[in-house]
């Protein structure tokens, strides 16, 4: 694209890595480029220097009433969406598939499937294909991020709160049967009933969602937990391709800090959503990593997960990729955020393809679901839907229901102005995702 709409994107009024509040600059991108293009091409080339030339808008504690939109052509609205779709629906095909051997040792594994491991969907809470409340999170933080875009011009603008509220919702769906038709505030992704379904939450995300207290980076919950729960549910952050990378891991470890205190676990969280981010845009998953450890380097407390993502580095260029491999980048119990990481980053730069990164990140001694949810976000938002496997689609549980939330994503971040605003409103999208 040759022409740039530069925008007062959204501000979160956030703390920095000092705990005081911070404001960082954010440039409304020209829309990602497609999957098809490489990266020296001429058109990539003007986007980057129109880029560089635009100005740039510091942004205030509160998002303006209108927002100008970048300038989306179709071809690349169809490779956002494309997308979104496979990081939701990647992520959700290896929870499924991480699922049957969560809490299996390697060998546990090869007895129970055969030397190969784990290969294709099996059998979890009832059947084939089903997910866990990892991916029921996730799609809570994209009806989260969606509601607070809504709000945007009502100037009630926190994401971290609309987001948290999100996960108020997740919570009711671990206790109650059914929806609640006397919320006001469900939208349609709480009135799905195949979610309330307790698939195996973790301990932290209960604790963390078990009152209305918001946790942030001064006031954590749960300053202890560091597994991977709040990293997997963390890669729509990255989905946010009108936002800088800065501005992304921010709220990502504001985000994760409400049900995981501790740096490694938020940090964690911070590191996926930029590579998700970067990859949306259309850059290599090499360069999205790097572009993760330059901002991580600057926050407290990062060594333990940029040594974390500089092992599954340096691992991917050694030698054939085996599980022995996987294991190796899991030094401890494999449950730890930034071991998760690590073998999900590994898997996703020495994969063939999407099935067999998948299987790869799932036959293993650690924590096969987070591993397989977050190394599918990232295949997912590298690849797009179409190279997801069909066979493991057809089987996998709430379908539909994913696609049409990344379709409703999709639509606000590119069509958004169209939906709401001072002098248009759509009452259906309205009602799918309340203000109030």
């Amino acid at each position: 694209m040759d022409t740039m709409t530069t925008a007062t994107a959204a501000g979160t009024g956030t703390a920095g890595t000092n705990g005081a509040a911070t404001s960082v600059e954010v440039e409304e991108p020209a829309p990602t480029t497609p999957a098809s293009a490489t990266t020296d091409a001429p058109a990539t080339q003007e986007a980057r220097e129109a880029r560089a030339r635009a100005p740039r808008t510091q942004l205030p504690d509160q998002a303006p009433a209108t927002v100008r939109p970048a300038l989306w052509g179709r071809v690349e609205q169809q490779d956002f969406r494309s997308r979104v779709r496979g990081t939701l629906l990647g992520a959700a095909i290896g929870d499924a598939l991480g699922a049957p051997v969560a809490g299996l040792s390697l060998d546990g594994i090869r007895e129970a499937y055969g030397l190969a491991g784990l290969t294709e969907l099996a059998p979890a809470h009832g059947r084939r294909g089903t997910v866990t409340a990892s991916t029921q999170l996730t799609l809570f933080t994209v009806d989260g991020l969606i509601r607070a875009h809504v709000r945007r011009d009502t100037g009630g603008w926190h994401p971290p709160t609309d987001v948290h509220r999100a996960y108020l919702r997740w919570a009711a769906t671990q206790h109650d049967w059914g929806p609640d038709e006397r919320r006001k505030d469900n939208g349609w992704l709480a009135q799905e009933e195949w979610l309330y379904a307790r698939r195996g939450p973790d301990r932290a995300c209960m604790t963390g969602f078990a009152d209305e207290t918001l946790g942030t980076l001064e006031q954590p919950k749960n300053p202890t937990a560091r597994d991977a729960a709040a990293t997997v549910r963390s890669a729509p952050f990255g989905l946010l391709v009108g936002w800088e990378p800065a501005l992304v891991l921010q709220l990502a470890v504001e985000c994760a800090t409400q049900s995981h205190g501790h740096p490694t676990a938020f940090l964690s969280a911070g590191a996926l959503a930029v590579i998700v981010h970067g990859l949306t845009r259309g850059e290599s998953l090499d360069d999205a990593i790097r572009r993760a450890l330059d901002l991580l380097g600057a926050r407290a407390q990062h060594q333990p997960v940029t040594d974390a993502l500089r092992r599954a580095v340096s691992a991917a260029g050694q030698g054939e990729p085996s599980p022995k491999v996987v294991e190796s980048l899991s030094p401890g119990d494999g449950r730890d955020a930034e071991d998760a990481l690590a073998v999900a980053v590994y898997c996703a730069l020495v994969a063939e393809d999407v099935p067999h990164g998948l299987r790869l990140a799932v036959n293993h001694g650690g924590d096969s679901t987070a591993t397989g949810a977050l190394c599918g976000a990232l295949l997912g938002a590298l690849h797009g839907e179409t190279a997801l496997p069909a066979a493991w689609l057809a089987d996998l549980e709430g379908r539909s229901t994913m696609l049409e939330l990344s379709d409703d994503f999709a639509l606000e971040m590119t069509q958004g102005p169209a939906l709401h605003g001072p002098s248009v409103s759509a009452p259906g999208w309205l009602a799918r995702y309340p203000r109030g």
